[in-house]
């Protein structure tokens, strides 16, 4: 028998609450001794006069933290309850992996990016908070490629081994390179798509019943409203942690653009690939948000309104002819049950918008941005000051493989971690269902089995509808 065959043992009486008292009172232990507030969030922070009070971060930080917060608990929660019969466990594992996450997300990113050297202490204000929900986020993409087919516990191994990885590639790119990707095509989006695409290549199930791998009409109205949330506030996410002022306007302008121009082929192609030109739910949940994650990278940068529609406009089509056609076939060849789809979603359009940046700080020029502008843009100061913009554009298509490598090699680490036989994970046969894990109400219980019944389940996120006669 291998190391990776054995019984399935669904109860989690004893792991979870394990995992999470255990973890949870390493992060008591971890704050304690690490965590203390910036001097913006601290007392003793000084107010010289009564405008300078309105200088505070927190003044320009937290409506985007809070957005980008709604998107992390909310829109990716509520997206992933496409499944008829998995919504508690996609909304409430979802709860929990954010809430650990972040928690551990502040750590990591700290040692690298928040620790004062003279204390050894990580000094954390709104913007971290910000970049602890971008971190979280990763995790909540490549649970997506997953969905259905993992334990809670599992799920918190991937955010806990996730993150690690995250705050690592994060500060190579960013830190190390100076490579800008404010909305995080690449150290969220590439990484995110990857890592959870490489895990769940290992953990490939050749005889999964996918019988419950589908939607039914409510299933997928849940779902509509994360991506509703997801939509309206991406502008926030893209524009978060950029410099305030115009390269946050900026932002801003160009994701919103690009947005709703994936929208529009999105359901032009929707319509296009299907039997008598009927949309399927599926596209316009994901691949309407392909322009937000494609602007990522070079969304404060000078793309222009038409460029950023450009980009909205050719991800809306290759996000939605990747799941009619891609997703299909990954898993048929290369055994890749991508549940949510978020190669297409993610994978693809960040790769997209990576190669976009990389193009756009390669042209960069002082008749465009000004020097100051550039200097301000590319942070082109210190190590950085003779760095020309030719240069920062073969930086910015560095970041892209760096980002790719991180979730390749450490999903498929991750995923010989998690294929150990003893972390609870259902049976084939009770994949996609509740009440594996779930208390779920009885009387839903009848229904969902007369749903089944009748055959009333719609497709899933990986192949089309049948063709209609």
């Amino acid at each position: 028998m291998s190391l990776f065959d054995g019984l399935k043992n669904t109860d989690m009486r004893v792991k979870l609450p394990v995992v999470c008292f255990i973890w949870e009172l390493a992060m008591i232990i971890l704050f304690g001794v690490f965590i203390r507030y910036n001097p913006q969030a601290d007392a003793h922070y000084i107010v010289n006069n009564s405008n300078t009070t309105y200088l505070n971060e927190f003044y320009f930080r937290y409506p985007s933290f809070q957005d980008v917060h709604v998107m992390i608990f909310v829109g990716f929660g509520f997206l992933m309850t496409f499944l008829q019969r998995y919504s508690f466990s996609a909304v409430g594992f979802n709860f929990l992996v954010a809430a650990f996450g972040i928690q551990w997300a502040l750590l990591m990113q700290g040692w690298f990016g928040s620790l004062d050297y003279s204390t050894g202490k990580i000094l954390i204000g709104v913007e971290n908070l910000i970049n602890a929900d971008f971190c979280v986020a990763s995790c909540l993409i490549a649970y997506g490629g997953v969905l259905g087919k993992t334990s809670p516990v599992q799920l918190m191994i991937m955010t806990l081994i996730g993150v690690t990885l995250y705050a690592v590639e994060e500060y190579i790119i960013l830190t190390l390179l100076n490579v800008r990707d404010a909305g995080g095509s690449m150290v969220i989006h590439i990484f995110g798509a990857y890592y959870g695409l490489a895990i769940s290549r290992v953990l490939y199930r050749p005889k999964l019943n996918q019988e419950k791998n589908g939607s039914v009409y409510h299933s997928d109205v849940f779902a509509m409203i994360g991506t509703l949330f997801l939509w309206l506030f991406w502008p926030s996410f893209n524009s978060a942690i950029s410099n305030t002022g115009d390269g946050q306007h900026r932002a801003m302008i160009n994701t919103y653009v690009s947005l709703s121009s994936s929208v529009v082929t999105a359901v032009a192609i929707s319509s296009l690939t299907q039997k008598k030109g009927k949309l399927d739910m599926v596209h316009i949940q994901n691949a309407t948000l392909a322009g937000g994650v494609a602007m990522g990278t070079a969304s404060e940068m000078m793309v222009s309104c038409y460029g950023a529609l450009i980009v909205g406009f050719c991800c809306g089509i290759i996000s939605t002819l990747g799941f009619v056609y891609l997703t299909p076939l990954l898993e048929s060849k290369l055994h890749i049950q991508d549940t949510c789809g978020i190669h297409n979603l993610h994978g693809m359009p960040g790769l997209i918008g990576g190669i976009v940046g990389a193009i756009t700080a390669a042209a960069a020029s002082e008749a465009v941005y000004s020097r100051e502008g550039l200097v301000s843009l590319f942070n082109f100061n210190g190590a950085f000051a003779n760095r020309s913009a030719s240069t920062q554009g073969g930086y910015q298509a560095a970041g892209i493989c760096i980002a790719l490598a991180f979730g390749l090699v450490g999903g498929t680490v991750v995923g010989f971690i998690l294929k150990l036989p003893f972390w609870g994970d259902a049976p084939n046969e009770n994949c996609f269902e509740d009440n594996i894990y779930w208390e779920v109400p009885e009387e839903e219980e009848e229904e969902d089995k007369k749903s089944s019944l009748a055959g009333s389940t719609y497709v899933n996120h990986g192949n089309n509808k049948p063709a209609e006669p």
